[in-house]
């Protein structure tokens, strides 16, 4: 060791962006596996290590005994006076026992640990710094295509976008340029495996609030959000503020910022609704509805000719309505309305007589 590898764990360390003393640390736990192996000692060994020259001492310890059991270990409180009087029974002795060729030892081992410490340095930061991202929009590109698995590349880490979590439908190119939600982060033993997602609800709030500014600044709240992914959303939205229409903040100047939103998840159809504390006017926008707080069932009669609309194709509108706002919702036809009332009446009047 020299001057030369000082320097150059100092470079390591500004390069890669973690503490001189981890390397440090490393250097000297990797000289006492090598003192132990090449020297065959089983003595508790410290070494340490010059942070400006590079030179290396290698200390044996022993503990003050009473009684000595064994003496690459111990050493009596007696001969421990010799040393110096003021040791006590308990205390630690060192010894320097330097190999005079340990210098030439201790670089071959020392490169290696460096490399492996620098990468589990690398991997923790990552892991820091992604798992702080979890629910939050990341952008990428797309790095890898291994099967269905969509392997993304965020510049200090790689993503990884599985099947269950790509829109139906939409396709991916290498190279392209893409926003995920971090679902989750996790731990493995391969470094952190950062989890992606292009259907997960959240990702459509964010793009959102990444949108509207006044979504960001608080004036607009986002309330629910449900999605359909790649097909249709929708996401209830209310103002803080009794002059500002939170939908119109939403669509924004000729629709520019939904449209945005909507361009990003690949023509994904957006409806925006007012949110509102009252059933009636949350849950449907039809004529007359009657709602079951208690159990949270809302009936929604629509004309005729708007019943295939409100219903929607195989039923989407009518899911996505009761994910948002978290009601079981019934929609009728004002006939099919009109019949059920009949055949309530009829029946009330046949219990009467």
């Amino acid at each position: 060791m020299n001057a030369d590898f000082v320097r150059a764990i100092a470079q390591l360390a500004k390069e890669k962006h973690i503490s001189p003393d981890v390397l440090y640390s490393a250097v000297e736990e990797a000289l006492i596996t090598a003192y132990k192996k090449n020297f065959g000692s089983t003595q508790n060994v410290r070494v340490s290590m010059n942070k400006e020259n590079g030179e290396i001492h290698v200390y044996a310890q022993k503990n003050i005994v009473t009684e000595v059991e064994n003496p690459l270990t111990e050493i009596s409180l007696d001969e421990a006076f010799k040393l110096n009087p003021r040791y006590q029974a308990g205390d630690v002795v060192e010894e320097e026992v330097t190999p005079k060729n340990f210098g030439r030892i201790a670089a071959q081992n020392a490169k290696q640990v460096i490399v492996q410490r620098i990468r589990e340095a690398e991997r923790g930061m990552v892991y820091e710094k992604y798992s702080d991202r979890e629910n939050d929009i990341v952008t990428g590109t797309i790095q890898r295509i291994e099967g269905r698995n969509i392997f993304v590349d965020l510049g200090t880490a790689e993503g990884t976008l599985l099947p269950n979590e790509q829109i139906p439908g939409e396709t991916y190119e290498y190279h392209q340029r893409i926003k995920c939600y971090v679902v989750e982060v996790k731990k493995t033993t391969k470094g952190p495996q950062i989890i992606l997602s292009r259907t997960h609800p959240g990702l459509l709030k964010r793009l959102f609030e990444l949108e509207v500014a006044e979504i960001q600044d608080g004036t607009v709240i986002i309330d629910s959000v449900a999605r359909e992914p790649g097909m249709r959303s929708k996401i209830a939205v209310h103002s803080t503020n009794p002059s500002v229409d939170p939908v119109g903040a939403c669509v924004g100047p000729k629709g520019m910022r939904v449209q945005t939103v909507v361009d990003e998840l690949g023509g994904e159809k957006i409806d925006i609704v007012k949110y509102s504390d009252n059933p009636e006017e949350y849950v449907a926008s039809a004529l007359s509805p009657a709602a079951d707080a208690e159990h949270k069932i809302c009936r929604v009669v629509v004309p005729d000719f708007q019943l295939s609309l409100a219903i929607g194709k195989e039923g989407q509108n009518a899911r996505l309505a009761a994910k948002l706002t978290g009601w079981k919702i019934d929609i009728k036809s004002e006939t099919q309305a009109r019949e059920s009332a009949e055949a309530a009446a009829g029946e009330e009047n046949g219990d009467e007589a």
